[in-house]
């Protein structure tokens, strides 16, 4: 396991060069500020799991990183890229407001591609090939107040992955999902990240979620956030529900807790 920690300059890590270069990022909100100065990579074709105190900052990095919320100050890069060069993907914590209540769940993963401006074949293609490869078994005609949680909230992480993103944001996506939902939908992430190596940024309230996911745990400070650790998880994959008692696991799991708990006693 290797472990980065500031004022060490974090390193691509796992998977080679930077796909995501973060520098000298800064953000206030009502005078208090978020970052100041801050500094990231996230390697191409990496999972990296944003974990740390509640109120730390971790939405709003991704939020800045995906264009959702300008900085006030500092440089994103997509692999030399901007990010209106670079295709990504979203997935909401909130799936009722992300979704579209007036399109079938089908006309809901349509929307980017005719964004896009693909014709009608071209997107059913797409569509079903990426249907066929999750193993997704919902009636796309049903409109999303037709559906459960979990179903609407696959619908949403369809949504994303349809345009085939280079970098696939989540924000909490299996919060408001209940157990059962949420492993199915680990699963489905890790089926997916495994074949497509498209690089992921996900941030999770669950440490054991982090970790089972991720490639790298960013573990963050209270605001100004700052990195605390920068954890390599180098369990093979696939995971199971196995790895959950693995002594490699159980160990990375508790360092990084170690380091939430001091950065959380810290304040």
């Amino acid at each position: 396991m290797t472990v980065t920690t500031e004022p060490v300059k974090t390193s691509a890590g796992q998977g080679g060069a930077a796909h995501i270069t973060v520098r000298g990022l800064s953000k206030q909100f009502n005078g208090s500020a978020i970052y100041r100065g801050f500094d990231l990579d996230i390697a191409r074709g990496g999972f990296v799991s944003v974990f740390g105190p509640n109120g730390c900052g971790k939405s709003t990095l991704i939020n800045m990183i995906a264009g959702l919320i300008a900085p006030d100050s500092g440089e994103i890069r997509f692999g030399g890229k901007t990010l209106a060069e670079t295709k990504i993907g979203y997935v909401f914590q909130n799936y009722r407001e992300a979704l579209f209540p007036w399109l079938t769940a089908f006309a809901n993963i349509d929307y980017p591609l005719k964004l896009m401006g693909l014709d009608a074949p071209e997107r059913r293609a797409r569509i079903d090939k990426l249907i066929a490869r999750m193993g997704v078994a919902i009636d796309l005609a049903r409109y999303p107040y037709e559906l459960s949680g979990g179903q609407q909230q696959l619908i949403s992480i369809l949504r994303a992955l349809v345009v085939e993103p280079e970098v696939l944001f989540l924000d909490e996506p299996f919060s408001a999902l209940d157990y059962e939902m949420t492993l199915f939908m680990r699963e489905q992430l890790q089926k997916l990240f495994m074949e497509t190596r498209t690089t992921m940024v996900l941030v999770s309230h669950d440490l054991e979620e982090a970790v089972y996911l991720a490639d790298r745990v960013l573990l963050l400070t209270r605001r100004p956030a700052r990195i605390a650790a920068y954890i390599d998880i180098e369990i093979e994959r696939p995971r199971r529900d196995e790895t959950l008692s693995d002594p490699r696991f159980v160990a990375l799991k508790r360092q990084c807790l170690d380091v939430f708990q001091r950065e959380v006693r810290a304040a």
